[in-house]
């Protein structure tokens, strides 16, 4: 296709959420092999060296505040996400009802990402998605054994409001990457599972949640292990995103 990718060439790469988990774990790798510019809500600690940082809440409507931020940017790595419970998606600290207006500011995020994206000429935007966007099926049908997994053409089905939020992203994608709105932006939906390590001990004695919620014992273990996703794969994972020559499916989105 043309296009910039790989060490060599400096790929320019800005890197939203930069000082949250998932930032941790990959900016380290990201930052041997592009040029960087970092985005967060708060002052971001560890920079491995990285000077260009803007601070900047990217759940506004008024987008001016943060839209030169995109511009001369090749790829656009969206991690960035406001929690909307402060032990996630299992987590009782916030009732679920309670979570919508807080997934629902997750929506405009990952929206004003598209559309900085697409006016200030973004090749492409790589989004942490989750397979929380799917939890209807491993609450209700793979947990008792009616599905064995989940496909990626399999219509995102959540049963809470942080998949629910996670499954708007990858829908609200598709009309940027159609072409609807005078050209393509690529996007790559990366669905991340369990990214830390797994303890036995933390599940073999644990009783299962109520739904929506984990299996415990054996079975819980086997989840966590089925999802795992170590550093460096994560690290991987996200560079051959923004490195793969051509997203596009075999209808050309």
């Amino acid at each position: 296709m043309g296009t910039k990718t790989g060490r060599d060439s400096r790929t320019r790469v800005l890197v939203t959420g930069a000082g949250g988990y998932i930032g941790s774990m990959i900016l380290p790798a990201l930052a041997s092999r592009y040029e960087l510019r970092l985005m967060d809500i708060d002052e971001i600690p560890e920079r491995h060296g990285i000077t260009d940082v803007v601070v900047a809440d990217l759940t506004s409507p008024d987008r001016s505040g943060f839209a030169a931020a995109f511009i001369g940017i090749d790829v656009v790595v969206h991690l960035g996400y406001v929690r909307s419970s402060p032990g996630g998606v299992y987590d009782d600290a916030v009732p679920h009802l309670e979570r919508f207006e807080t997934e629902l500011a997750n929506v405009r995020m990952a929206y004003n990402v598209f559309r900085c994206s697409l006016e200030s000429g973004v090749r492409r935007v790589v989004v942490a998605s989750s397979n929380h966007a799917a939890d209807w099926y491993e609450h209700a049908l793979i947990h008792r054994g009616a599905m064995d997994m989940v496909e990626p053409g399999d219509v995102p089905l959540s049963d809470n409001f942080y998949g629910w939020s996670k499954a708007s992203y990858e829908l609200l994608a598709f009309p940027f990457a159609c072409g609807t709105f005078g050209r393509q932006l690529e996007v790559v939906m990366v669905r991340i599972g369990a990214p830390r390590e797994v303890d036995a001990s933390d599940h073999i004695d644990r009783p299962s949640s109520p739904q929506p919620g984990l299996p415990g014992g054996t079975a819980g273990l086997k989840r966590h292990l089925g999802a795992y996703l170590s550093v460096t794969d994560a690290r991987g994972i996200f560079a051959a995103a923004i490195e793969a020559s051509d997203v596009r499916n075999e209808h050309g989105v």
